[in-house]
């Protein structure tokens, strides 16, 4: 959440200077002894925080006070990245960074965990602004040292630059605010022309005012917000006092204090507002007035970024005011009877082992059934690793020309919007209507609603999709296919179902991907070409290479997006692409790295996966395949140890003819050692059993 500087403080009545003075001395003291290590104003120097001498330097105003990335001085370099000295913290904390983009360009905080090769992104903000701003961050509190990175990119061009005033961290959640500081913490009056939040308190009131005492310190000379009503002229005019967005999932009490004069001259709610600008009511009074401040508790479950928004309505310029005070957060419910946050990953299945908590109706006999597939180039695998167990929905399995097939999921818990995503191929249907559809059944097992059914697409391929659903009662989702004669019907095959909280378009997913996680959907995620003479490129593509019995028809990920292939048409027999991953830190233990390849094709050379230390070139080969392995994406799992600089090379060699395209996708890096064996087979060459099918 956004602040404009400028317009922090509120218009207040002419103070008693001296008593102004002192309170805001002491205010200012109190918040000077909270400050955490990493806080900087930058009077005297940059406490510690240097620039990344890979990229561009961060400079220090020559009057002091702030310290600024301008592309007149950057160069040929894009960004500038600012470094914090490395530190603890060890509880929940809170930052506040007052910053200013001046022309085009972008801020991003990062958070760097000691011994970790990847940066985990906090926040971000690329709209110009001709005044401060303040952002507010929440640093969960993590068990080892770290370092905060401002990676600032103004673009090229005079007049661009990234400034920041100051980045304060004190402890407790960016939720809190007590008002007494001129920043507010944050918070920010979504203008009105008629009614808005105001500071209220201290000496400067009108005396003939009616407001209350600040409930802080409970006298005069404290500040809080309020809202009154003398300005109203239509018929339910609003104010909006936001919140900072929260950064980071949390969960817990949210208290605050308010008065209300009027019995029913105003109304009174408080909201939660996601990132899309949905609104969720969360709490209203139970009183219409009250003479004193009256203490709110009220739970909050934020797995995903959110306001609290405090709105005000006025039936009339009677309405009275609305005062708020001091606003705290506890990890801690403050109700008995909250139930604690779910795990929806409960209805998370990938069929390898089991049919984890789902099951189907047997009436008929069992339609859905799990199969698995050996590595082959005549039929793909399944999605999960190219070689395991996946659902599939056939005629053959059924005793009757047609069937109706139900895969019901475990039960849900209501008021939750969930996020599901799965996989799903077809195969040799001539008429897809009722092929597959999602349902939502209610606990008496009574369908209530079709929240997906499939299109006309590709067949042969596994297809991501993904359905957002929110209902008031608990709920399943249940996969229905049906067939209704054995002459239109073909193979529906299912795997990996995953659940989660919140909006398919906000949470963690193909096109949202953590650290440490390439996709390729919406870039090469910073991997880079070897381009010398006599060599091919990687060439990045979505659909089916050009070539035909060569390369996929379609990307691991969603199959309808973005993958990295050699195209061996452009090649010549022995010539080899590389491609570069980043440059990675390093990390202490072992490291797991998992991806999948694409190796079909009558001449399929080799792909490579080597290590590269800092500047050497020597080179430590990891993994290697060789010719032609599978019609389906292939997971790969390689454990590997580097507790120093180094990169990552994919290498593919052209084979002996065109048929040689070889295609990578979903590169993942995570701390090991790797859990899933995955293709951790150490044979080179043609699969053994090529035809063997386990269905």
């Amino acid at each position: 959440m956004l602040l404009h500087l400028s317009a922090m403080t509120a218009p207040l009545h002419l103070p008693a200077l001296s008593a102004l003075l002192a309170a805001v001395l002491l205010v200012l003291v109190k918040a000077q002894l909270q400050l955490l290590p990493g806080s900087c104003s930058f009077d005297q120097d940059t406490c510690g925080y240097t620039s990344d001498p890979t990229y561009a330097s961060w400079t220090v105003n020559d009057e002091g006070r702030f310290i600024t990335a301008d592309s007149s001085f950057m160069g040929e370099a894009d960004r500038a990245v600012l470094v914090s000295p490395e530190t603890e913290i060890l509880e929940w904390s809170c930052l506040r960074l007052v910053y200013q983009i001046t022309g085009a360009g972008s801020l991003q905080v990062h958070l760097r965990p000691h011994g970790e090769s990847f940066d985990y992104t906090l926040w971000m903000a690329d709209k110009a602004s001709d005044s401060w701003l303040i952002a507010s961050i929440d640093l969960r509190n993590i068990s080892r040292a770290y370092q905060l990175l401002m990676e600032a990119r103004p673009n090229q061009g005079p007049g661009n630059s990234i400034a920041i005033f100051e980045i304060h961290i004190i402890p407790g959640y960016c939720l809190e605010c007590n008002f007494e500081e001129h920043h507010l913490c944050g918070y920010s009056n979504q203008w009105n022309p008629n009614v808005n939040w105001y500071v209220g308190g201290s000496l400067a009131r009108d005396p003939q005012s009616n407001l209350p005492d600040d409930h802080t310190m409970s006298n005069q000379r404290g500040h809080y917000m309020y809202v009154d009503s003398v300005y109203a002229k239509r018929f339910q005019e609003v104010a909006k006092l936001v919140s900072p967005m929260t950064t980071t999932p949390m969960s817990g009490c949210l208290s605050f204090y308010y008065q209300r004069n009027q019995a029913r001259g105003n109304f009174f709610s408080i909201f939660t507002r996601d990132q899309l600008g949905h609104y969720e009511e969360i709490w209203r009074p139970d009183v219409y007035a009250t003479s004193t401040w009256k203490l709110v508790q009220v739970d909050i479950k934020a797995q995903h970024p959110l306001e609290v928004v405090y709105e005000v309505a006025f039936n009339s310029p009677r309405g009275g005011y609305v005062a708020l005070d001091d606003i705290t957060f506890s990890p801690q419910f403050c109700h008995t009877e909250t139930e604690p946050t779910f795990d929806p990953s409960v209805a998370n299945c990938d069929f390898e082992e089991s049919l984890c908590q789902y099951y189907q109706e047997r009436v008929g006999g069992a339609v859905w059934n799990r199969v698995s597939l050996r590595p082959n180039i005549y039929r793909i695998g399944d999605h999960t690793t190219g070689s395991g167990s996946f659902l599939m929905a056939n005629t053959r399995f059924t005793s009757r020309p047609g069937y109706v097939g139900r895969l019901h999921g475990p039960y849900l818990p209501g008021n939750h919007k969930y996020c599901v995503r799965f996989y799903y191929a077809l195969h040799g249907f001539r008429k897809i209507d009722n092929a597959l559809a999602l349902y939502i059944y209610d606990e008496n097992n009574v369908a209530q609603e079709k929240i997906w059914t499939v299109s006309e697409g590709s067949r042969d391929m596994w297809t991501e999709m993904e359905v957002t659903y929110q209902k008031p009662m608990s709920t399943k989702i249940v996969f229905v296919s049906i067939c209704r004669n054995f002459w239109d019907c073909g193979l529906v095959a299912l795997d990996d179902i995953t659940v989660t909280l919140g909006d398919c378009s906000v949470t963690t997913g193909p096109l949202r991907p953590p650290p440490g996680h390439c996709y390729f959907e919406t870039g090469d995620c910073g991997y880079t070409q070897e381009k010398k003479s006599k060599k091919g490129h990687w060439l990045r593509i979505r659909g089916h290479t050009p070539t035909s019995y060569t390369g996929p028809k379609g990307d691991h990920t969603l199959g309808v997006g973005y993958f990295m292939y050699i195209e061996a048409s452009h090649m010549l027999h022995g010539q080899l692409s590389r491609l570069l991953s980043p440059e990675l830190r390093g990390s202490v233990g072992p490291q797991c790295l998992t991806f999948f390849y694409h190796m079909y094709g009558s001449g399929t050379g080799t792909l490579s996966l080597l290590l590269q230390r800092g500047d050497s070139l020597k080179e430590r080969l990891l993994w290697r395949r060789h010719g032609e392995q599978s019609i389906s994406w292939m997971k790969a799992t390689v454990d590997y140890d580097c507790s120093t600089r180094h990169k990552i090379i994919f290498e593919a060699v052209r084979g002996p003819s065109i048929r040689s395209d070889i295609g990578i996708d979903d590169i993942v890096f995570k701390k090991g050692p790797c859990k899933d064996p995955g293709d951790s087979i150490s044979y080179s060459g043609f699969s053994e059993n090529i035809n063997e099918i386990e269905y």
